[in-house]
């Protein structure tokens, strides 16, 4: 009774392992892709949230603390160029990051499989 169970239940795991095996390039390439994207996107805009890049952008001619002098528009213009460009590099490279983990994603099974034999070749 007990080999009986053993050899069905055994079975069962091979066939559900070599259907996951089959069934992995397809799911890497399909949904696990559109769900990196929406991870990928997510984690852009909480960066951009957390910079507030487009809400320095949305107010580069208004005047900071109230002051509609000349010189409290020029210091707050200008203040605000800077930060836009400080921000802006900052985005940039969570971009590039967001990027490079994207490609990394594409091109990771397909460099495990080389690896897996290449070291079969030795």
């Amino acid at each position: 009774m007990l080999t009986n169970n053993f050899g069905l239940y055994a079975g069962k795991i091979l066939v559900d392992l070599v259907g996951d095996i089959i069934y992995f390039p397809l799911w890497w390439y399909s949904r696990g892709l559109k769900q990196t994207l929406i991870k990928l996107k997510n984690f852009l805009a909480n960066k951009e949230k957390s910079l507030a890049l487009f809400v320095w952008i949305k107010n580069i001619f208004r005047p900071m603390y109230a002051q509609y002098d000349w010189a409290g528009i020029l210091i707050s213009f200008f203040v605000r160029l800077f930060q836009i460009v400080v921000r802006g590099i900052f985005m940039l490279f969570w971009l590039v990051l967001a990027i490079l983990a994207f490609g990394l994603w594409l091109i990771l099974p397909i460099l495990s499989v080389y690896e897996i034999i290449f070291q079969l070749a030795l």
